[in-house]
């Protein structure tokens, strides 16, 4: 078997092909990713987490590089931009990237005879909803270019599938856990590093909007259950039922990890526009042997202590390299990025390389 991996040098990339090569012992891995965060590893000793796969494309997922199709068995498609706030400074280049090239390529994958799409979506598509937890047939309320660009891909994709080409689209609570390249704008992730860094955990809300959870292990354990699925065509929302949290929640479970933490809720915030809480219980009975494993202290026992064992004190950690968008303003700002987020042959100053 051999699968490709789009986005594989990201937050949950390396997580992905590493649980993949464990579970298809004999597959051929093969990763594609434009590098936007390559050198932003949590470790210090350097090592790249794709050292670990046979094949690694450097390429925009825009323009794929001829034959990066052949002979591939199942495509996991984990490419595009990762969250709300690039989303919402980049919207066009996120429509692009994260809806019109997954629908190309899912059409190229078909045409060249793979045999499984997996397509990471989000639970964010329910965006705001006060009446139950949302199911696969509830509507959805997509608030940001980013949920948008993933409901225009589930759309997009549905009319490919057939009974030789079966696509799964998968819509995943939100992330959390360690990884490789550590993303630190994610609830947990957050809570746990202000934590750490300035004994204090902020809520900007009153604490009350629903946010479900997933551990990055578990998100890959998802797709390896999606990649051997049969079926053509399906929507189905990845997390569990226990990982329903109310944000000052999470909140108070990490204080309860960490000693010394206050936590400051501001009761006068304005409505938070993203609050949904998710059924999973067709995941559930469809992947009784794929169920998430990772529970909400464990995973924060885990956050905090590769953190401190990685030296992580920086109280201004917004503004480093485990922002997302952080990242992608530096790029643009440097020349390296074209406005549309592709790399450029003409950085502006030649420190922009360092």
């Amino acid at each position: 078997m051999k699968i490709l991996v789009t986005g594989n040098m990201g937050y949950v990339g390396p997580c992905v092909t590493r649980h993949l090569s464990t579970a298809y012992r004999d597959a051929t891995i093969v990763g594609l990713d434009t590098g936007f965060y390559a050198p932003h590893l949590l470790r210090k000793d350097g090592i790249l987490p794709e050292c670990e796969i046979p094949q690694q494309y450097f390429a925009d997922v825009r323009k794929p590089p001829a034959g990066l199709l052949e002979g591939v068995d199942a495509v996991v498609h984990l490419a595009g931009i990762s969250n709300d706030p690039i989303g919402n400074v980049y919207e066009a280049p996120t429509m692009d990237i994260n809806y019109r090239s997954t629908a190309e390529l899912a059409r190229q994958a078909r045409d060249a005879g793979v045999r499984s799409f997996v397509f990471a979506s989000s639970c964010s598509v329910y965006g705001f909803s006060e009446d139950g937890p949302r199911t696969e047939q509830s509507e959805v309320g997509p608030i940001s270019a980013y949920a948008r660009s993933k409901v225009l891909a589930e759309r997009a994709l549905e009319p490919l599938a057939d009974r030789n080409f079966t696509v799964t689209c998968l819509r995943f609570a939100t992330a959390c856990g360690v990884s490789p390249r550590l993303r630190l704008d994610l609830v947990v992730n957050d809570f746990v590093a202000s934590a750490l860094s300035v004994n204090r955990i902020d809520i900007l809300s009153d604490g009350t909007p629903w946010r479900p959870l997933i551990h990055v292990h578990d998100m890959a354990r998802a797709m390896e259950w999606a990649i051997q699925r049969s079926g053509p065509f399906l929507v189905v929302n990845v997390g569990s039922q226990e990982g329903n949290y109310q944000v000052k929640e999470i909140a108070f479970a990490v204080a309860d990890a960490i000693s010394g933490v206050k936590i400051a809720i501001n009761p006068d915030a304005p409505s938070d526009r993203r609050s949904y809480k998710v059924d999973f219980r067709l995941f559930r009975s469809l992947a009784p042997d794929h169920q998430p494993i990772y529970d909400l202290p464990t995973t924060i026992a885990e956050l905090r202590d590769a953190l401190r064992e990685a030296g992580f004190n920086d109280p201004n950690f917004r503004e480093s390299q485990f922002i997302r968008l952080r990242t992608i303003r530096r790029l643009v700002e440097q020349g390296l990025l074209t406005p549309d987020l592709s790399w450029s042959l003409r950085p502006r100053t030649a420190t922009a390389l360092q």
